[in-house]
């Protein structure tokens, strides 16, 4: 029995043995995996970073322009505003100057058609003061 004793011990001598060294493969793996990971991660930050860079100056840039876009905003929101009350002010400059004159004239022309109103009134009365005279002329004898 020592036979088959000693072979069993040998089988698990074996088995611990290449136990062994498919955890060594599996760490040395494991290690060149990690490397080339290290690598590919260490590329990728060479090449993004540039992008990053760029991104930056795009919004930065973008930032500015949309600075400068609405300072003209408002400049321009101040200039229609100027301008809008500098028309509303002519408007009624222009409302004013002609609204006085046409009081006047309005009253001119009542004053005239008052004058004409007054003519044709005492035009009336002198012919009916004549037809008067004349129809008592003819009754007097």
């Amino acid at each position: 029995m020592i036979v088959w004793r000693d072979i069993f011990l040998g089988v698990i001598a074996v088995a611990t043995l290449l136990t062994a060294a498919g955890q060594i493969a599996i760490i040395v793996a494991a290690g060149r995996m990690a490397r080339r990971l290290d690598e590919a991660v260490t590329q990728f930050e060479r090449d993004v970073k540039p992008l990053f860079g760029h991104l930056n100056a795009i919004g930065r840039d973008a930032s500015r322009a949309a600075a400068l876009a609405a300072a003209q905003v408002e400049r321009a929101d101040e200039l229609f505003s100027e301008i809008a009350s500098r028309v509303d002010d002519t408007l009624s400059t222009v409302h004013a100057s002609i609204r006085r004159p046409a009081q006047e004239g309005r009253a001119l022309l009542r004053a005239f058609g008052a004058a004409m109103q007054a003519i044709r009134e005492l035009r009336r009365n002198g012919h009916a003061r004549r037809r008067r005279g004349e129809d008592e002329d003819a009754l007097f004898i």
